[in-house]
Parts: C-alpha cells; sequence; structure tokens
C-alpha cells in the first residue's frame, strides 16, 4: 500500500526540529510495510521566480530514508491598501494549487498513493481536493493545540471544511477529540497517538542513585509563550532546594526566550544546580535521558508531548502536568501530575518522586510505553485504518446507484 503524507510541519534544513512527530508517523507507517512518501508543504518562497517549485529534500539525517519533498509558493505580493484580502485570497490560492501540482508531479513520477495522509487541518484543505480530484481516501492526523486553547468557537475553518469530508480523523489524544467535537465539528474520529522510536528511547539497567546529585531532565522549546512552563519549574526549584540539596537539573532546548531562561535561572541563584545544554540530536537526547532519574515536563498547555513518551520509554518516572493528554499517558505508576502554573505543588511532586524513585520500575514504565507508542504499534493502527478506508472505498464504489422510480 502507498501512502502519502501531506503535511504542514516537517524537519528542514532551516527548522530541523520542526514537524518532527510527524516523521515519526510516517516511519510507523513505514514499520508496518507500508510505502510512503512525503510531501511538505514548506510555505512561501523568496527564491525563483516561478509561481511554485518543489525541492526533493537529500539530506539523510532529515529523510531518515523517507522520500521527502518540500513544496514552495511564490511569495505574498507587497501589501496595497485596502487589498490585504484580495493578497492573502491569492496567496491561499497558490498554496492550494502548489499543493495539487505536487501530488500530480508525484504521480507522474510513478508514486500513486492508495491513500492520502494529511497532517493538521491546515493541509487537510489541500488534501480534501487532491484526493477527490484522483479519487483517493483522505485521512487526517490533528496535533494542533489550538482546539484546546478554544482560540475560536468554531474552530479554524480549514478544520471545518476538511474534517467533515475526510474519511477518518485521528486526533492525537481523547482530550483533542473532545475539544473538536466541542467546537461543533462532526468527523469520523480514531484515536491514534504520537509515536517514539524504541531503537533510539529504550530502557537500560542502572542501579538507583546513590550518591547525589539525582539527575532531572527537561526537554522543550524555550520560546515566548513559555507553553512549556519553564517559569513555574524555575519557582519550584527556587522551593525544592529550600527542602533538599542532592539535585540537579540538565535542560535540552532552544528558542527566542533562552537567554531570558537563563537569567531568570541566575536571578534565582540557582546557577550551580541547572545547566542548559541547547538544542541536541535524538540520539543525545536518549542517552543524557538513560543516564537521568526524573523527567519534569511542567507544561501549560499540551496534546500528546513526544519528549514525555519518549522518557517514559527510556524507563524515566515522570513529573507533569494535568493538562491536554498527559493524563491519558501517565498512571500513578509512571510518576506524578500536577496542576500547570503551580510552583508548590510542582516542588511537592518532585520531592516525593526524588524521595521514592525506587518505588518506580522503570522497566515497567518503559514496556508499558512501548505498548501503546512505539513505530510498530503505531503503524499497525495506522495500516488497520488505511485498511478500513480503503474497503469502505471499495464498497461505496461497488454500489450500485440507486435510480428515481415512477410512482
Amino acid at each position: 500500500m502507498r501512502i502519502l503524507f501531506l503535511a504542514f510541519w516537517y524537519p528542514s534544513r532551516d527548522s530541523r526540529y520542526s514537524g518532527v512527530f510527524i516523521r515519526e508517523h510516517a516511519k510507523a507507517v513505514r514499520a508496518a510495510g507500508d510505502e510512503v512518501a512525503v510531501l511538505h508543504l514548506a510555505g512561501v518562497s523568496h527564491e525563483g521566480r516561478g509561481l511554485w517549485r518543489m525541492n526533493e529534500e537529500l539530506d539523510p539525517e532529515l529523510t531518515e530514508g523517507i522520500p521527502t519533498f518540500h513544496v514552495f509558493r511564490r511569495r505574498r505580493w507587497r501589501s496595497v491598501p485596502g487589498m490585504s484580502p484580495i493578497s492573502r485570497g491569492i496567496s491561499y490560492s497558490l498554496y492550494l494549487w502548489s499543493a495539487i501540482r505536487a501530488a500530480r508531479r508525484l504521480r507522474r513520477r510513478g508514486f500513486r498513493p492508495d491513500v492520502i495522509h494529511a497532517h493538521v487541518h491546515r493541509a487537510g484543505v489541500p488534501a480534501i481536493l487532491i484526493g477527490k480530484l484522483f479519487g483517493i481516501p483522505v485521512v487526517i492526523t490533528e496535533h494542533s493545540t489550538e482546539f484546546s486553547l478554544g482560540t475560536s468557537a468554531k474552530g479554524p475553518y480549514s478544520a471545518r471544511f476538511a474534517f467533515p469530508r475526510a474519511a477518518r480523523v485521528l486526533p492525537v489524544c481523547v482530550t483533542l477529540q473532545q475539544a473538536i467535537s466541542a467546537c461543533g465539528i462532526r468527523a469520523s474520529f480514531e484515536v491514534v497517538p504520537n509515536a517514539v522510536d524504541t531503537s533510539l528511547f529504550f530502557a537500560t539497567k542502572r542501579k538507583l542513585p546513590t550518591a547525589d546529585p539525582k539527575r532531572m531532565i527537561f526537554v522543550g522549546n524555550l520560546e515566548p509563550t513559555q507553553h512549556k512552563g519553564f517559569p513555574t519549574l524555575v519557582e519550584a526549584l527556587k522551593r525544592l532546594r529550600e527542602r533538599r540539596s542532592d539535585w540537579h537539573l540538565d535542560v535540552i532546548g532552544e528558542g527566542p526566550s533562552r537567554a531570558e531562561c537563563e537569567r531568570l535561572v541566575a536571578d534565582s541563584d540557582l546557577s550551580d544546580r541547572v545547566s542548559f545544554l541547547g538544542a541536541r540530536a535524538k540520539e543525545e537526547i536518549a542517552e543524557i535521558m538513560r543516564s537521568s532519574d526524573l523527567f519534569v515536563l511542567p507544561s501549560r498547555f499540551e496534546n500528546l508531548p513526544c519528549v514525555l513518551i519518549e522518557a517514559m520509554t527510556c524507563g524515566l518516572p515522570v513529573v507533569s502536568t494535568q493538562v491536554g493528554g498527559i493524563p491519558e499517558m501517565v498512571s500513578g505508576r509512571d510518576g506524578v501530575l500536577v496542576p500547570p502554573d503551580d510552583p508548590s505543588a510542582l516542588a511537592e511532586a518532585l520531592d516525593r518522586v526524588l524521595s521514592n524513585l525506587a518505588s518506580f520500575d522503570g522497566d515497567d514504565i518503559a514496556v508499558r510505553a512501548r505498548a501503546r507508542y512505539s513505530l510498530e504499534a503505531v503503524g499497525a493502527q495506522l495500516h488497520a485504518v488505511y485498511i478500513s478506508v480503503l474497503s469502505t472505498r471499495r464498497r461505496e464504489t461497488a454500489m450500485p446507484k440507486s435510480t428515481p422510480t415512477e410512482s
């Protein structure tokens, strides 16, 4: 079976970590034995004179063996007073047109997909149009937090257009499905979670820490919205320092707010207890996780964070927050959850887990996470979805059309 991914986000040379979770889904499809190619709708281009272009990605670290193509459209025309709606309309039309042209080009090259799998609602609109044009069923995976945040009571227009027309819509967690439904959007839903590459993220036998310090790890973007809750974490660490001194935190992540986060740590007199490691490759993150004792992610909002899956697959107990799909992931056997934006509760949870590390079975945590989120497990779910929508399409195609009868 051939599956065409149409992705609004995807790793590229300009943004190596954008949409990494979509690439993990592509790897999961491949693990299930299906052939997959990716069209990344990469946005506007300031190069060339054509209305659109399609570049094949040749960096093996970005493709991981999956044929990947970045699709660009011409940059938006300069704003003219009173012409902004027209300019936006032209730009969006080019967005849709370039996606259709790219799909045609792939077909001419011999890649004729059985199913189109769009990732996030913005890619859902061109996916529906391409599917209609070529008679191909469409499924859409939704990762976006904007539904949970309630930025629009009715949801984005692209979701209202695409989701009811898709053969299946696949939110990554139940909470996200509920948030989409709360917008009044109806679709054929099935929850399929994010995936983790267990050849990189796995547990190893390690002795419980007997010497100081116990190692904690945080992985997340350091950006202005601070939706990963880093300021709350700093406030919690100030309280934790009053309780105990046997800990150290490694911070993995990059972003425009890194300098601000470093200043916050310095101003809190925590520089000797917090190390900023910057962005790291997945392999390095996995190694650091395996040498750590606890993973902390005090997010303010989420869906189904991949870093939490990765930490659990490495056997780490977690301290996180009761937001989005996190309660669906973490039970009392895996760690402790607290309300968001509550440094006192977070400090208490960190203290409790650090004091009771022996009560968390790392192997057990890893086995449960691998059973739910491995490439093989998620790939099997996606393959079953594809088989189901193709079977439905064949039945509908074979069904004779009714003809009006005379009374």
